[in-house]
């Protein structure tokens, strides 16, 4: 879903009405170009090279795109962050990987999604409403990742927030940071929001499957991505 739209023709195409799912390619592309402003109908067939009418054969109206793009994101961001942090794990630091695994991995987590969706919310009340019930949801999905790892009900909300909260500063502000040196710091962040350094072998697991040597994770190693 990120980049450009897939699948786009070029011309006017006649006898094609696409899918729904390359409108809501097409929609997403110029979301995170150019906010909500820019999701309008003309510009979406002109980019996709079809006409106003094709669009119709899809959605009822521009609104029922816009909802069909919230519950993209509602899927992809917040479903992917729940499952995260309900998959297996054997201790806390370990659970805790699972969900930064999230912030690693664009098709688990769209940051720039989140960070599109945030920024219409400023601007429409409604959404704003479904925003602030969302980060509820993921904020509860946390705290219950630490409530089944022994920490106790006021432990687990606070580590929650620390741990949410600092995400969405992240998008927010538009951080820009290497992956490499962000993926040495994860273990960091571990230690801090749990209080429980992981072992070398969580980190050894967690950076195998990011493509990156345990010893660059832990400080020792050159930078490199494993081949």
């Amino acid at each position: 879903m990120d980049g450009k739209p897939t699948g786009q023709r070029t011309g006017r195409q006649t006898g094609w009405r696409g899918s729904e799912d390359l409108w809501l390619d097409a929609a997403y592309a110029l979301l995170i170009e150019g906010g909500v402003d820019a999701v309008k109908v003309m510009p979406l067939a002109e980019s996709l090279g079809m006409s106003r009418t094709s669009f119709y054969g899809h959605f009822d109206s521009r609104e029922a795109l816009l909802d069909a793009l919230i519950a993209r994101w509602k899927a992809k961001n917040t479903g992917n962050l729940i499952a995260q942090t309900e998959a297996y794990a054997e201790s806390m630091p370990e659970a805790l990987f699972n969900l930064f695994d999230c912030w690693l991995r664009p098709d688990l987590f769209d940051a720039r999604f989140d960070f599109a969706i945030r920024t219409w919310a400023l601007g429409d009340p409604a959404l704003k409403a479904v925003l602030e019930e969302v980060d509820q949801q993921r904020i509860e999905a946390i705290t219950a990742m630490f409530a089944r790892h022994g920490f106790g009900e006021e432990q687990a909300r606070v580590r929650a927030y620390a741990v949410y909260y600092t995400q969405i500063g992240y998008i927010s502000m538009m951080v820009v940071e290497p992956v490499e040196l962000r993926i040495q710091r994860m273990p960091l962040y571990i230690e801090t929001f749990t209080g429980i350094p992981p072992t070398e072998a969580e980190v050894a697991r967690f950076s195998a499957r990011h493509g990156f040597g345990a010893a660059h994770v832990l400080g020792e190693g050159d930078g490199q991505r494993d081949l």
